[in-house]
């Protein structure tokens, strides 16, 4: 015989859709987990959302340092086509 699949009340699908909005699944080492989905700011993921939008000063003052050096050499590989 089938087993009869109890349908969820309103608070479970409420609870239901808080979880996945919160964690998603992932596969790790043949196995599959749940993990926290990652931050977003805009549709964005928020690391990268900050490497567009923050001024130097901001990345200077929070030790992000390596997207500074990524930003001048995107701007010296530019300057250089330029005038070459």
């Amino acid at each position: 015989m089938a087993k009869v699949k109890k349908k969820l009340t309103t608070a479970q699908k409420k609870v239901k859709a808080e979880r996945q909005k919160k964690y998603m699944w992932v596969f790790m080492n043949g196995k599959q987990v749940r993990v926290k989905r990652p931050e977003m700011i805009d549709g964005i993921p928020k690391d990268e959302w900050i490497e567009q939008n923050a001024s130097p000063i901001w990345l200077h003052q929070n030790e992000m340092w390596d997207v500074l050096d990524a930003r001048e050499s995107l701007e010296q590989n530019e300057s250089e086509e330029i005038d070459g």
